[in-house]
């Protein structure tokens, strides 16, 4: 993916989280700014993450422990972004509709990006 790519991916992440701020109790987000830094600090933690424990744990995981996953980065990003607030059922709540979201408009991620580039060398 090219920096554009990239562009447009955290721009399209940080509406979204907007969306769920005003969607989801107890998940807020001060606003666009706010939300493009959290989206960056998410991507961040989910790198970090999948470094320490492999893919299964990241945000981008499938099934119980990707959502866990992605619900406790939500909720850590907080402490380092100002103007987001979230309490652990508001993260959680979050992660919920951040994954129904994804299901209708998928944002490509590093795992599929990586095998598509991968694939084409």
């Amino acid at each position: 993916m090219n920096f554009i790519g990239h562009v447009v991916r955290f721009i399209v992440s940080a509406i979204v989280l907007m969306v769920v701020g005003w969607l989801v109790p107890n998940f807020t987000v001060g606003g666009f700014w706010s939300a493009l830094l959290l989206a960056l600090v998410i991507a961040l933690f989910g790198w970090i993450l999948e470094g320490i424990f492999g893919k299964k744990i990241t945000p981008f995981g499938r099934g119980i422990v990707g959502f866990l996953a992605s619900a406790l980065v939500i909720w850590l990003a907080q402490f380092v972004v100002g103007g987001v607030r979230a309490t652990i059922i508001g993260a959680i709540l979050a992660a919920l509709v951040i994954g129904i979201v994804d299901l209708f408009i998928p944002v490509a991620n590093p795992f599929r990006a990586g095998k598509e580039n991968h694939a084409r060398s």
